[in-house]
């Protein structure tokens, strides 16, 4: 092999893996969308002979299908706007006052961040017995917001970095209060920040299935991740085609909350969003 055959070996090669990387993801998505509109789906992937919405209908009509997408929103949507709230009261004086203790707190902070939810269900279990929050909605709430809260404050912290103090400073020579200031100056300058946590504590919550599993018993309080064993029937039978559609609509918040949210991602990760203000 001479060198121009190996050079173009070189170009080729990366491709190809990544092409064989995406056939591997596309083919059970491009499975979901199909089974989702087959009639007759099975578990293997194939064209189907006559494509229908009863699947799609059968999962919305459903009043425990309902109920179940209604407690999961409830659920993620309000540990967003409790993550986002307690962590941007939380990351202020990290970021403006000069603490004895600050860079220990950060290190902790950052510590929590990468701890398994796995390593701690069992105390947390105990303890939700012990208060009386097992089967509760609002307990799974409260444990959604402590296990965000380090990973929220540590970005907010961050965010807030990159937001001048000289305009806060000057809305406090208005006669603004510190609780003004962040409500006026500080939040506002945060927004592709807020909107980067907000996403990804939504997300984290409402694909989580195994916290649900182990704190909440009665099938009436399972969120739509945890409606998915309502299709896995005895001796393996298995609606494919209910399975699927339930899938692609239990996908479409995530999906949506990301579209509409890029362009405060890509200004968010860049820290840009305070310092463009």
């Amino acid at each position: 092999m001479n060198t121009k055959q190996r050079n173009a070996v070189y170009r080729i090669m990366p491709y190809t893996v990544l092409i064989l990387i995406g056939i591997c993801f596309i083919l059970p998505l491009l499975w979901v969308f199909v089974a989702s509109v087959d009639s007759n789906a099975m578990q293997s992937l194939k064209i189907p002979h006559r494509l229908t919405g009863a699947n799609y209908v059968d999962v919305i009509t459903s009043s425990a299908n309902q109920r179940a997408f209604v407690i999961g929103l409830i659920m993620s949507v309000g540990q967003a706007i409790i993550v986002v709230i307690l962590a941007l009261l939380a990351a202020y004086p990290l970021s403006r006052y000069q603490l004895k203790y600050k860079k220990s707190f950060m290190l902790t902070i950052l510590f929590m961040t990468s701890l398994p939810i796995t390593a701690v269900m069992v105390p947390v279990y105990q303890l939700f017995l012990s208060l009386k929050l097992y089967d509760n909605i609002a307990g799974v709430v409260l444990f959604y917001v402590a296990s965000s809260m380090p990973y929220g404050i540590w970005m907010l912290k961050n965010f807030m970095d990159s937001v001048p103090n000289d305009l806060e400073e000057a809305a406090w020579v208005d006669g603004a209060s510190v609780f003004a200031g962040i409500r006026k100056v500080v939040a506002p300058l945060m927004v592709p920040g807020i909107c980067t946590v907000a996403i990804f504590t939504f997300s984290g919550s409402w694909g989580n299935f195994f916290v649900p599993y182990i704190l909440l018993q009665n099938p009436d309080n399972f969120p739509a991740s945890l409606k998915l064993y309502q299709f896995f029937g005895q001796y393996g039978m298995v609606d494919y085609g209910k399975l699927a559609a339930f899938s692609m609509l239990y996908a479409t918040p995530s999906i949506i909350m990301y579209i509409l949210s890029q362009r405060f991602m890509s200004k968010g990760f860049g820290l840009q969003g305070g310092t463009k203000g």
